[in-house]
């Protein structure tokens, strides 16, 4: 059988210095560490710069190396594993949540969100917003739509706006009964809002986690959470919400 044009084709130079780098990550580096400055890391592999500023890119696109400002390229943490899976389901807020509530305002869905909810196009419901963080940076951004008939009792005395008032729908929406939870989950890229609270570029790959929480037989609630693309991993197990693992036997290959 005669050689295809694609095996023909030889390993792009940057390529091949990009596992080189990566062994030297695994075996050279510490997590946190920062990086040499580039003149001295391409004099070391005897490559030109804009070889070696392409394998850093893709370093970093694969999540084993970040770039902070004021600070130069530092060896990243290992990818958080998302895990998607089949056991017992909770609703969002619970005690073993990660989730840190930032923000709750009433506002109209988009008509998606509100047909997914059953609400009215014109109807405001709670948006609760939340961020979780992990190695001391940002990892996903969640936006959790719940109608107002979902939290009937909710009190705008006791926790009238801001993590107080997240927090207090959380609790009301908990006293439902959940049937179940359907997970879905896309690739998509940061828009300016997602961006700025992921610390990322606009356009930058994400994974976008859509969860409908069902009791009684309607959606009682719709999370949207975004995930940083270059530091989470979708996992497949038999836990039953998303979870963020942060041990490094879940680094990804």
């Amino acid at each position: 059988m005669g050689t295809t044009q694609l095996e023909s084709v030889p390993e792009p130079k940057y390529w091949h210095l990009k596992t080189v780098l990566s062994e030297a990550l695994d075996s050279e580096f510490s997590v946190g560490e920062i990086l040499p400055n580039e003149r001295d890391l391409a004099a070391r592999f005897g490559v030109a710069r804009a070889t070696l500023r392409q394998a850093l890119e893709q370093l970093e696109l694969e999540g084993r190396l970040q770039r902070r400002r004021g600070v130069g390229t530092t060896v990243a943490p290992p990818r958080m594993g998302v895990s998607l899976g089949t056991g017992p389901h909770t609703w969002p807020g619970g005690s073993e949540d990660a989730w840190q509530p930032v923000d709750c305002v009433a506002a109209v869905p988009s008509a998606a969100v509100a047909e997914a909810l059953g609400t009215g196009r014109d109807e405001a419901v709670h948006v609760v917003r939340r961020s979780r963080v992990s190695n001391g940076r940002p990892v996903a951004a969640e936006l959790l739509h719940i109608p107002r008939s979902s939290v009937p009792e909710l009190s705008g005395i006791d926790a009238p706006s801001g993590a107080a008032r997240a927090r207090a729908v959380l609790r009301e929406l908990q006293r439902l009964e959940l049937g179940r939870q359907e997970n879905a989950v896309e690739l998509g890229s940061a828009g300016a809002d997602d961006a700025k609270e992921l610390d990322r570029l606009p356009g930058a790959p994400v994974l976008v986690v859509t969860t409908r929480f069902v009791s009684e037989g309607r959606t009682a609630a719709l999370s949207v959470a975004t995930y940083r693309a270059d530091t989470c991993r979708l996992t497949f197990g038999d836990s039953g919400g998303v979870e963020i693992h942060d041990g490094p036997e879940q680094r990804a290959s």
